[in-house]
């Protein structure tokens, strides 16, 4: 409903703006544009599940089209959780150790850079310190023209054009996540379980690392769930200025030329998607206390 409010529709957007009215029409009724809004959400889950949902803008299967560029962001998204949450949990257990320590304000303060820079920002300013101050490409996912490489170039400069965005992307999740850590380890650590486990002799290390940091694992957890339906929604902008081929920027340009039945579907998988986080958190919570348990 809400982008087809937006002005515009796919057919002013892909046809010649002289042609005549009668094509727009035509149009129109291929798209079955010209029906109720009920009806054109009928024909769209009838042609989702018989696999025969076509873009409006060049007429290809959606299905195929995403899945073209499912790997890359899914890709661009592992590496971007896993250097966050290595980062961020170390960093969030060290200044809830050392509260009020000179290394403590000094996460605290970057940390809410991190959380108030704007990521686009953040990635145009690299970009520009980067290809205009080093002369390194980081646009696209390869480097144009340099189709000819050895095998290990090749894979280096992958690597490389997966690597700034991803951190990019990290940036803004460890301060947050940082954060998180630091006040669930706080809250842990000032329970009477802990308390008694200091009571018996246990030494720190074992009374942070073996008690406190298991429950104080908890909340990131939950973060991790709501991380996974990010696949499509996070990367949006990251894909878009970087020119990462992924279905975040598939996502955008789909709105821009008003394909509605990519965006439903993409909309459809972010809902699923949402689904499976929960999924995972409910599970990973049994796995980290046993205390849970699901009949």
């Amino acid at each position: 409903m809400m982008i087809h409010l937006a002005p515009g529709t796919p057919i002013g957007l892909t046809l010649d703006p002289k042609v005549s009215p009668a094509v727009i029409e035509q149009m129109r009724k291929n798209f079955h544009l010209d029906e109720p809004y009920h009806r054109q959400y009928w024909y769209w889950l009838r042609d989702m599940a018989t696999g025969e949902l076509k873009s409006f803008k060049d007429g290809r299967p959606v299905f195929t089209k995403i899945l073209e560029r499912l790997p890359a962001t899914i890709l661009l998204n592992l590496v971007a959780t896993i250097i966050s949450f290595s980062i961020a949990i170390p960093l969030g257990v060290y200044s809830a150790t050392h509260q009020y320590s000179r290394g403590d304000h000094a996460t605290t303060i970057l940390s809410f850079i991190g959380i108030s820079m704007p990521s686009f920002w953040l990635a145009y300013l690299l970009i520009l310190l980067l290809v205009q101050g080093f002369g390194l490409p980081v646009l696209g996912a390869r480097t144009f023209g340099l189709q000819e490489l050895s095998i290990g170039a090749t894979i280096a400069d992958r690597l490389w054009h997966l690597l700034v965005p991803s951190l990019v992307i990290a940036f803004g999740s460890v301060a947050a996540l940082s954060r998180y850590m630091r006040g669930s380890m706080l809250e842990v650590t000032r329970q009477d379980y802990i308390t008694t486990a200091r009571a018996k002799g246990l030494s720190e290390e074992d009374v942070r690392y073996r008690h406190a940091l298991r429950n104080a694992l908890m909340p990131m957890i939950t973060i991790f769930g709501f991380l996974i339906p990010e696949l499509i929604g996070g990367s949006v902008i990251i894909e878009t200025v970087f020119a990462y081929p992924g279905i975040g920027r598939l996502a955008f340009q789909s709105v821009l030329s008003r394909d509605y039945p990519t965006v439903m579907t993409l909309l459809a998988i972010a809902a699923v998607l949402t689904l499976i986080g929960n999924l995972v958190a409910d599970l990973l919570y049994a796995v980290v206390d046993p205390r849970v348990q699901y009949d």
